[in-house]
């Protein structure tokens, strides 16, 4: 029999303005046992540890610091301008983890800057990473970067999947890709093949549909075939729900039963 593949909840999409301890309490009601969050370092970190132990939860990945998102920030690893920012993001970044538990992190690069070439910012976020990776080898996370789909957000550093794998590929496996089907399906499509072509490097997976960011099934993807494809190149980490429910009252799980997926 096929193993299922195991999903974390992504808590801070799942269940937007509601406060950290419902959102918790909502994923454990779902049978989830693992989470994400994009943004901890609101939250004090015994806190954080004690709302997460109290119910059973461990937090399986973060982003590193994303700057002002409001002021439409979409990280800072490649901002020349920002780099001891960065470096005391992954400190912090760094602590969380060691503290939590956390095997993985996310490194946004951010936008395309008219203040720098591309290839200055490339060759920046590189250098950043590169550090980044050696600081968490020691607390065993594996840092991730992934693409962001330039039809919501253009003007990004990292806007097409060829340049996030020429990162990935520049640091020669001491980071990963984390592939995130919504984006990809956002930007290119051609979601199977690059499944397939990219597993090597793949460290980590996150879903929605397409194209409202919604659970699977709720849109334009066949979440059962890319599931399969996905478990088929042997991938055994955890897959990362990020996605809102589409309607108030909708069973967002509901797919995982058609899609081979649990809770982890």
């Amino acid at each position: 029999m096929t193993e299922p593949l195991r999903c974390s909840l992504n808590v801070s999409f799942h269940f937007p303005g509601r406060s950290l301890a419902d959102a918790l309490d909502g994923a454990a009601a779902a049978g989830f046992h693992a989470i994400e969050l994009l943004d901890p370092y609101a939250v004090d970190l015994d806190e954080l540890e004690q709302e997460l132990a109290s119910r059973g939860l461990r937090l399986d990945l973060f982003n590193l610091p994303m700057g002002d998102f409001a002021a439409g920030d979409r990280g800072i690893a490649g901002d020349p301008d920002r780099g001891e920012e960065f470096r005391r993001g992954v400190e912090a970044g760094v602590r969380i983890a060691e503290r939590l538990g956390a095997s993985k992190v996310n490194a946004l690069a951010g936008r395309r800057l008219p203040s720098h070439t591309e290839a200055d910012q490339l060759d920046h976020l590189v250098d950043q990473l590169d550090w980044a990776a050696e600081r968490f080898a020691g607390a065993g996370v594996r840092v991730n970067v992934e693409l962001l789909n330039p039809v919501e957000t253009p003007g990004l550093l990292l806007d097409d999947l060829a340049k996030v794998l020429s990162v990935v590929a520049a640091l020669d496996g001491r980071i990963g890709f984390q592939l995130d089907v919504y984006h990809l399906q956002r930007t290119q499509g051609e979601l199977i093949p690059t499944i397939r072509t990219t597993a090597a490097v793949t460290g980590h997976v996150q879903i929605a549909d397409a194209p409202e960011r919604t659970e699977p099934g709720s849109g334009e993807i066949d979440y059962v075939n890319v599931l399969d494809a996905l478990r088929a190149t042997g991938y055994s980490g955890l897959v990362g729900c990020e996605y809102r429910p589409s309607a108030p009252g909708v069973d967002a799980f509901a797919w995982m039963a058609t899609a081979g997926a649990v809770p982890a």
